[in-house]
């Protein structure tokens, strides 16, 4: 590699020359401090020979100093100001992708978008694909610009640039963007009335917020505390919460327990929170459920002796579907009747007496 300067049009410009790979007579320019790649054309023979007549539009090139080392082969190169943009829903966002060095012209750029394991295009043939073709267009000829991003535009997207005429011809750059979205309202179930001395547990959970949403409790207002002996108020209270799940539970309540609980949800894009619900802790009435079963007893005993009472006086005797019961009619005073083989089944034995 060697420090040169090179005429353009009455312009001077020192930096680097580099040869192609596996070709001595393509030469480029790398300007000093810049980005900028000068490509001057061809040579039949190194430079060190002297002043050459360069490439179209240039007038000479002319070595001002010599330096050994490895020699720089121009490629295109990609960079990114943000590889990791995060944005709330609805909102838009930039994905960065910017052209280091390139001596091609005009590189072909495309975007494709990798969500789940499967790989679609986002811009492809100098065009937006699918839903991005009415919310996403190209910015500084390479970056990538979203509008009313949705939680399914969170994936990977790789810029991906051709650029023929460099040595390396293909360079791509992998963006991961993050759709931040708000949780909605929990969905909380508090217990209406629990006895003392019972386990109680209360509920919270949303599953629309990304990330994933965490939870705290609130009695009366006031938080509670997911370790009761790091606070005094909450000392006497044999409970457990858990913030990633949403779950409160009570061991053994007390009276103190009673108030009116509430839950919210956060996470990085917001918070959201359920209404208040009042539970109850009660003492145990023992004489009276006592008593309960002592009344709901004594009707079951009214209940069996009258039913063996209704039996007794033949309220529940049966009779045929069909009618009574064919009974023989009482034989008549003074008929008396003698079945013999010779005149059928009856005859007179003596007539009626009138």
């Amino acid at each position: 590699m060697s420090l040169i300067t090179a005429t353009h049009n009455r312009i001077s410009r020192t930096g680097s020359w580099c040869s192609a790979a596996g070709s001595s007579s393509l030469l480029f320019l790398q300007l000093f401090g810049t980005d900028s790649v000068w490509q001057l054309g061809g040579f039949d023979s190194a430079a060190e020979r002297g002043a050459k007549q360069a490439g179209p539009g240039f007038a000479a090139i002319t070595i001002s100093s010599m330096r050994r080392g490895g020699c720089r082969l121009l490629a295109v190169e990609l960079t990114s100001s943000n590889t990791k943009p995060v944005v709330q829903e609805f909102q838009s966002v930039e994905l960065s992708c910017i052209i280091k060095s390139t001596v091609t012209p005009d590189p072909r750029i495309e975007w494709k978008k990798i969500r789940d394991g499967e790989t679609s295009y986002v811009f492809f043939d100098n065009k937006m694909q699918g839903d991005f073709a009415t919310r996403a267009e190209i910015l500084s000829r390479t970056s990538l610009v979203i509008k009313n991003t949705t939680r399914m535009d969170t994936a990977t997207y790789r810029c991906e640039v051709a650029a023929p005429s460099d040595t390396k011809t293909i360079d791509e750059i992998n963006i991961q963007l993050t759709v931040q979205v708000k949780p909605v309202t929990p969905r909380c179930t508090v217990p209406k009335a629990v006895p003392v001395g019972k386990t109680a547990s209360l509920h919270c959970h949303e599953n629309e917020g990304f990330p994933k949403s965490t939870y705290s409790w609130y009695r009366n207002s006031e938080p509670l505390s997911p370790d009761t002996k790091s606070n005094a108020k909450f000392q006497n209270s044999s409970y457990s919460l858990n913030p990633t799940t949403g779950t409160l539970v009570f061991h053994a309540v007390h009276k103190g327990d009673t108030g009116r609980y509430s839950c919210i949800a956060t996470n990085d894009a917001g918070f959201a929170k359920c209404e208040e619900q009042e539970m109850e802790v009660y003492d145990l009435n023992i004489g009276g459920i006592i008593g309960g079963v002592l009344v709901v007893v004594a009707v079951l005993v009214l209940i069996t002796l009258g039913i063996c009472c209704a039996y007794r006086r033949g309220y529940f005797a049966n009779s045929k579907e069909n009618g009574e019961s064919y009974k023989t009619p009482a034989k008549p005073d003074g008929v008396n009747y003698i079945r013999t083989d010779d005149e059928g089944d009856f005859r007179h034995k003596s007539s009626f007496v009138i």
